[in-house]
């Protein structure tokens, strides 16, 4: 399980330090391989392989002729690229990936459960300051009586 947020720098070849609270984990469940992929809020999603098949499966089982649907495998699958963390525990971030989310040295690594988003450290403090809800409209009806 992938918690918390880190926040780091990408070095001059576009390469990320994975923190080394997560490797010993990424090691185990993927033997290093992870998967990076573009989201729509213009950050990455990054996902151990063995986490990222089977969505990717289930994504390309759907019908190519909803254009929604075919929105989201363009840019989940399209934009889909696989890493191996070195011995340094470092993925190199591609450059097309790096444009999406306009990456360019501060970012901010989050952890969600069994993937991890990466920010640009200033679109991240951005959505962070507004209360993370990008748009208004209180919470969804899925959170009604959900209590911390």
């Amino acid at each position: 399980m992938f918690r918390g947020v880190a926040q780091l720098n990408l070095d001059s070849k576009g390469r990320l330090a994975v923190p080394s609270r997560f490797r010993d984990d990424l090691i185990a469940r993927a033997n290093g391989h992870l998967v990076l992929t573009a989201d729509s809020d213009r950050c990455l999603l990054i996902y151990p392989l063995p986490d990222w098949e089977p969505i990717e499966k289930k994504l390309m089982s759907l019908s190519s002729f909803n254009s929604q649907i075919r929105e989201l495998q363009r840019r989940l699958v399209g934009y889909a690229e696989d890493v191996v963390m070195d011995a340094t525990g470092r993925i190199l971030v591609p450059p097309a990936l790096r444009r999406y989310a306009q990456l360019e040295k501060a970012v901010v690594l989050v952890g969600q459960g069994h993937k991890f988003e990466l920010w640009n450290k200033d679109q991240w403090d951005e959505l962070m300051e507004k209360g993370g809800a990008p748009g208004a409209g209180g919470l969804p009806p899925e959170l009604e009586g959900f209590s911390l």
